[in-house]
């Protein structure tokens, strides 16, 4: 019987070193890789400022006696709160950052003044589904704005969730404000920084 050569065990070795290195790299990267986040997001983009700003359903307001709103003005978002829990969150525009047209910080509460549409000759718009907090009437968390013949403002619906333009209210996209305006209740905090 002859004895292998060793250039050929040589060879041998190598190939299953080669083999084997080969499957754990394998293993390895399909472990990170099923190991990695996904980043996905449930915010609707781009913006629609006629729909909801989330692809999924709204949270069930029966199921969170502790809700409350949240809303950013750097980020240009509000988010429906449970404790320190988002539930939710919509696009906005809140006021221009001036004297005349900010929307005020603080810690405020829905009141009971809401409807299905306003217009105001003074600022030469409206809006569909308004709902009161601050002033009774006078600060309102409202749809994409509209001129006197009910038409969106495109420029302002361009706005949202983008950079602040309204007169201190708080733009909503169509769908986002009517869900406000049929579920949030009286009285529910709203806190705006």
């Amino acid at each position: 019987m002859r004895k292998p050569k060793k250039s050929v065990l040589l060879i041998g070795l190598v190939l299953i070193i080669g083999i084997v290195t080969i499957h754990a790299i394998t293993t390895n990267h399909k472990t990170q890789s099923t190991k990695r986040p996904v980043k996905s997001t449930v915010m609707r983009t781009p913006i629609n400022w006629r729909k909801s700003s989330e692809k999924v359903a709204y949270p069930d307001v029966a199921k969170y006696p502790n809700l409350w709103i949240h809303v950013s003005l750097k980020k240009q978002r509000l988010y429906l709160m449970t404790h320190q829990h988002k539930l939710y969150t919509m696009y906005v525009s809140t006021g221009v950052p001036t004297a005349d047209r900010k929307t005020p910080r603080g810690t405020y509460h829905v009141q009971a003044e809401r409807g299905k549409y306003f217009y105001s000759a003074a600022v030469n718009e409206g809006a569909y589904y308004w709902v009161s907090w601050l002033n009774h009437g006078e600060y309102l968390f409202h749809s994409t704005p509209v001129n006197a013949k009910k038409q969106f403002i495109k420029t302002d619906a361009a706005d949202l969730g983008k950079k602040p333009s309204s007169h201190g209210c708080i733009h909503l996209s169509v769908a986002d404000s009517k869900w406000i305006y049929e579920h949030i209740r009286y009285g529910t905090k709203v806190v705006i920084d």
